[in-house]
């Protein structure tokens, strides 16, 4: 095995990386709520495997092959690389629902905020 194996499973790492880091700074998922971060990260990753696994039994999903992959499987026609996939998927999808929820509420509390103002000067 060569470097070029590990290509995948290496962008897929810093990627993964990049949403600790975001995570850190803005207080998203993990940095929020650690205990409820922790419990829904593992529950999304294994609900994507299950139905990973499903494809697979039902012959729909197989497994590319490249030559930037390891080559390592966790089962039939499922790739190591696919756990961390999944787990950026996850982790990715929490920090933006988290954000686009900050987002919002700053938004509509602006909002809210101005209205009253309004109200006040048109009183």
């Amino acid at each position: 095995m060569s470097l070029v194996n590990f290509a995948y499973l290496a962008a897929l790492a810093v990627s993964i990386t990049g949403m600790v880091l975001l995570d850190r700074r803005f207080g998203l998922f993990f940095w929020r709520d650690a205990r409820r971060a922790a419990i829904v990260m593992p529950l999304g990753v294994a609900f994507f495997l299950v139905w990973d696994l499903g494809g697979i039994l039902l012959g729909i999903f197989f497994r590319g092959q490249t030559e930037f992959m390891t080559g390592l499987l966790i089962g039939p026609e499922l790739p190591i690389e696919e756990v961390f996939f999944l787990t950026l998927l996850c982790y990715n999808t929490m920090n933006a629902y988290t954000a686009a929820g900050d987002w919002l509420d700053g938004r509509w509390s602006r909002r809210a905020s101005t209205a009253a103002i309004d109200e006040g000067a048109a009183g």
